[in-house]
C-alpha cells in the first residue's frame, strides 16, 4: 500500500482537475458597455439578461459601473436576449445574443433618446455626393419610384415622372410656441398682451403637396382660440397654387365676442415666356355682435423686361398676405392666425379696413446684390383704422376692455403716392434696404370739428424715410432686425401701408432678436419683439371724456420661446 499510495493520489488529481475542467468548459461570460448617441458611457443602466430556451438558467441582473462597463458569468451555452433600461432614455433590447462555452462575448450597447430618430435623418453623410448623382438615379430608372436624398442636411424625398421634373418633398414636422400676445399689434383676433400657446404641424400628401395645420388658445383675460389650415399642392411657398382657410374666436371683453373667417386662394399663371400673372381673392366673414362680409380679389401682371429690368402691375384689396414675407411653411401657417384686419364699429356695426391700392413697379437689379424698385400707386379706402390709447363713452370707440387701446374708423381716405426702395445684400448674412415713400395719410385738422371725431381728420401727405437692417449672427446663430420710419408732419394712420408690409417695416423703431439655443433633437428659440419701442407719433386729442393719445402704430413687446422638430 505503501508503494501505491504516490501513484494513487496522482490518479485522484488527475480526474479531479479534468472534473474541474470540464465543469467550467460548460459556461461562458458576457461582457460590455453601455453608451448614449454620443458615445458617452452610461452609469447606473439595468442590464437583464434573459435566457431564449429553455435553458436551467436563471435571468441575470447587472448594472453598469461608473465607466458604462458590465459583466455576467456563469452563461449556459445558447442564445440569449439582452435588455437595458435607463432613466432618461428608450428601453434597447438586443436579441439571438450567442454564449459559447468557456468564451466571453462582448457587447455595445447604444441608449437612444426621443429625439435620435430625428437626428439621425438630419446628419450630414459621412461621404460627399454630388449634386446630380439623385438626378441621374431618377434618369435611368425606368418607373416612378421615391428616391431619397440628403438637401441642406435634411432628409427629402424626390419623385419622378414620364412627364414632369422630380420635385423635393420635406419630411414632416411641428413647431411649438409660447408667446406673451398677438403676433399683429390691432388683430381684433386676440388680446394684445394675452399669452398664448400655439402649435403647427406639417404633412405631406401626395407626391409633392404639403398640407400645414395651425392652432393657437390663450386664456390670460379671456378666452381666445383659432385654426388654420394651409394646402400647397406643389409643397413650397410661391411656387404654385395656395389656399388657406382660417376660424378666429375671441371674447374682447365687455359684452363683445369675435369670429372670424377667413379664406385665401391664390395662384399663379405663365402667359409667355416673360408674362406671368398672380392672381387670388380673400373672402372674410366677420362677427362683432353684426356681421360683416368682404371680398377682395388682387393680382399682379408680371413683365421681364430683360437686361436686369421688370415691370409689375398690381391692383390688390390690401396687401396681400404674405407679401414680401420669407417665412418657412410652418412659421406662415402661425401667422395666418393673426392675419385679420382691423374690425372697427361705425353706427354701431362692424367694418372692416380696407380698400383698393393699384401699382406701377419697375425693377432694376444692380449686379447680383442690389436692386432699385420704384412705384407709382394710388390708394382709395372707404374705412381707415386709427388706434391710440384712452378712454371715452363713445360707442364707435372699440375699446380693449383689458387695456387702455382703442380702433376707431377714420373714415375715407385717397389719394397718389410714389415710392423707391434700394435693396443691398451684404454677403449671405446681411441685407440692408432703404425706402423714400411719399403717400397719404389722415391728420388732425388745425381745429376739432363739432361732432365726430373723424370729421376733424383731413387727409394729407406725407413724406417717409425708411431703413431696415436684418443680418445673422455666425458665431452664435442671432438673427437681428430692426427697422425705423420716420413720418414727416403728425399723421394719426399709416402712410403707404401696402409698402410697409412689402419691405417689412413699420412707423419709428422696430426690433426682432432670434436667438437659438442648443437643444438636443429640434431647435429652440427664443424671441424678443419691440414694436415703437420709443413711443413716438402720438398725437393728442380732446374730446368730450377727456384726452386720448392717436398714433399709426402701437407700442408694444411680445415675447417667447418656440420649439421646432
Amino acid at each position: 500500500m505503501r508503494r501505491h499510495r504516490r501513484p494513487l493520489l496522482g490518479l485522484l488529481a488527475t480526474l479531479t482537475l479534468a472534473a474541474t475542467t470540464s465543469a467550467q468548459s460548460l459556461h461562458g461570460k458576457l461582457s460590455g458597455i453601455v453608451v448614449d448617441p454620443q458615445g458617452v458611457p452610461q452609469m447606473g443602466a439595468t442590464v437583464t439578461v434573459l435566457p431564449e430556451a429553455d435553458l436551467p438558467t436563471q435571468v441575470l441582473t447587472v448594472i453598469t459601473n461608473d465607466r458604462g462597463l458590465f459583466s455576467a458569468a456563469s452563461l449556459r451555452p445558447g442564445l440569449y436576449t439582452v435588455r437595458v433600461t435607463l432613466a432618461g432614455f428608450l428601453p434597447a433590447i438586443e436579441r439571438h445574443i450567442r454564449i459559447e462555452a468557456d468564451l466571453t462575448t462582448l457587447l455595445k450597447i447604444q441608449l437612444d433618446s426621443v429625439f435620435s430618430s430625428i437626428e439621425r435623418l438630419r446628419e450630414r453623410p459621412a461621404v460627399p455626393i454630388e449634386p446630380d448623382e439623385w438626378a441621374w438615379i431618377l434618369r435611368t430608372s425606368a418607373a416612378t419610384r421615391p428616391v431619397l436624398r440628403l438637401a441642406d442636411g435634411e432628409l427629402v424625398v424626390a419623385m419622378t415622372s414620364a412627364n414632369a421634373e422630380s420635385t423635393p418633398q420635406r419630411r414632416s414636422r411641428g413647431r411649438l410656441e409660447l408667446t406673451s400676445g398677438a403676433q399683429r399689434v390691432g388683430s381684433p383676433s386676440n388680446v394684445v398682451d394675452a399669452p398664448g400657446t400655439a402649435f403647427a404641424y406639417q404633412q405631406s400628401l401626395g407626391h409633392t403637396g404639403r398640407l400645414l395645420l395651425a392652432g393657437q388658445a390663450s386664456f390670460e383675460h379671456s378666452a381666445a382660440a383659432g385654426f388654420a389650415t394651409v394646402w400647397m399642392p406643389q409643397g413650397e411657398r410661391d411656387e404654385g397654387p395656395e389656399t388657406t382657410l382660417v376660424l378666429r374666436q375671441a371674447d374682447l371683453g365687455g359684452g363683445l365676442r369675435f369670429r372670424g373667417v377667413r379664406a385665401v386662394h391664390h395662384s399663379e399663371l405663365a402667359l409667355g415666356e416673360r408674362l406671368s400673372l398672380h392672381y387670388g381673392a380673400e373672402f372674410l366673414h366677420v362677427g362683432l355682435g353684426d356681421s360683416a362680409t368682404s371680398l377682395r380679389p388682387f393680382t399682379e401682371l408680371v413683365y421681364d423686361l430683360g437686361s436686369h429690368w421688370r415691370a409689375a402691375l398690381i391692383f390688390a384689396a390690401r396687401p396681400w398676405a404674405g407679401a414680401g414675407h420669407k417665412t418657412n411653411g410652418l412659421e406662415w401657417a402661425l401667422e395666418q392666425l393673426d392675419a385679420f384686419p382691423a374690425v372697427m364699429l361705425r353706427n354701431g356695426r362692424p367694418v372692416v379696413e380696407g380698400g383698393q391700392h393699384a401699382e406701377l413697379a419697375v425693377e432694376h437689379r444692380i449686379g447680383s446684390n442690389s436692386s432699385l424698385v420704384a412705384s407709382v400707386f394710388r390708394d382709395r379706402a372707404r374705412h381707415t383704422a386709427v388706434f391710440g390709447r384712452g378712454h371715452t363713452s363713445d360707442p364707435d370707440f372699440l375699446q380693449d376692455n383689458f387695456s387702455a387701446a382703442f380702433v376707431y374708423d377714420g373714415g375715407a381716405l385717397a389719394g397718389w403716392g410714389t415710392r423707391l426702395a434700394l435693396r443691398h445684400r451684404f454677403g449671405e448674412a446681411t441685407e440692408a434696404t432703404v425706402i423714400y415713400a411719399w403717400a397719404g395719410a389722415l391728420s388732425p385738422a388745425e381745429a376739432l370739428v363739432d361732432g365726430e371725431l373723424r370729421d376733424s381728420f383731413v387727409p394729407r401727405h406725407h413724406h417717409s424715410l425708411a431703413v431696415r437692417l436684418k443680418t445673422r449672427v455666425e458665431c452664435t446663430g442671432t438673427q437681428l432686425s430692426t427697422s425705423y420710419k420716420w413720418i414727416g408732419g403728425a399723421a394719426v394712420t399709416r402712410a403707404d401701408a401696402y409698402g410697409e408690409v412689402v419691405h417689412q417695416v413699420e412707423p419709428f423703431l422696430n426690433l426682432t432678436v432670434r436667438q437659438p439655443v442648443p437643444f438636443t433633437g429640434g431647435r429652440f428659440e427664443a424671441l424678443a419683439d419691440f414694436r415703437n419701442l420709443l413711443a413716438e407719433g402720438y398725437v393728442s386729442i380732446t374730446t368730450p371724456d377727456g384726452r386720448v393719445l392717436l398714433i399709426p402704430a402701437l407700442r408694444s413687446f411680445r415675447t417667447g420661446v418656440s420649439f421646432q422638430f
